[in-house]
């Protein structure tokens, strides 16, 4: 039994679910998500709950049960509260600024990096040093962030780099003498 698939998802108040053969609809004060479920699994909507429950037990109806479920949870949550991921810069002169839909980086490079926000994603530099990103799809949010971090990860000796706000780098020593 799947720990995750078998919960049922509880649909707050102001979110409305709607069911049309394998494709559910979450609409929600803040915008509308949609997901298409593989035929592995039955979704059924009763009241204001969702529940997922696979049809078969092969591995793939299995893996799909768990991943639908956590889906769908998401969207719920997303139509009604934001996702936010927070980034942080450190390193000599590293810094980021917004300027209308580019996150404008400098990162030591011989150039500036124009990241190029999607739509459906707000990101915000409140400080040069600080980036965040916030938006309705957690994947999407994840993505977003993930790429930001991509232009210059953390390395492992002085720790400069984008990093996650929480994320532990582990420092090396370096070379002695």
């Amino acid at each position: 039994m799947s720990r995750i698939g078998k919960k049922p998802i509880q649909v707050p108040s102001g979110v409305n679910v709607t069911l049309s053969g394998q494709t559910v609809e979450v609409k929600g004060p803040k915008g509308t998500q949609t997901f298409t479920a593989t035929d592995d699994v039955t979704i059924t909507v009763e009241d204001s709950v969702v529940t997922v429950t696979p049809r078969g037990k092969s591995k793939r109806a299995r893996q799909q049960w768990g991943m639908s479920r956590t889906v769908i949870a998401n969207m719920v949550h997303g139509v009604s509260d934001v996702f936010k991921k927070e980034l942080e810069i450190r390193g000599v002169g590293y810094r980021a600024q917004v300027q209308g839909n580019v996150l404008k980086l400098n990162l030591g490079y011989s150039h500036d990096v124009n990241f190029d926000i999607p739509a459906g994603v707000t990101v915000t530099a409140a400080k040069p040093t600080e980036i965040t990103v916030e938006g309705g799809n957690l994947q999407q949010v994840g993505q977003v962030a993930a790429n930001i971090r991509d232009w210059r990860r953390p390395e492992p000796y002085k720790g400069k780099g984008i990093r996650y706000k929480d994320e532990y780098i582990f420092q090396k020593e370096g070379k002695k003498k």
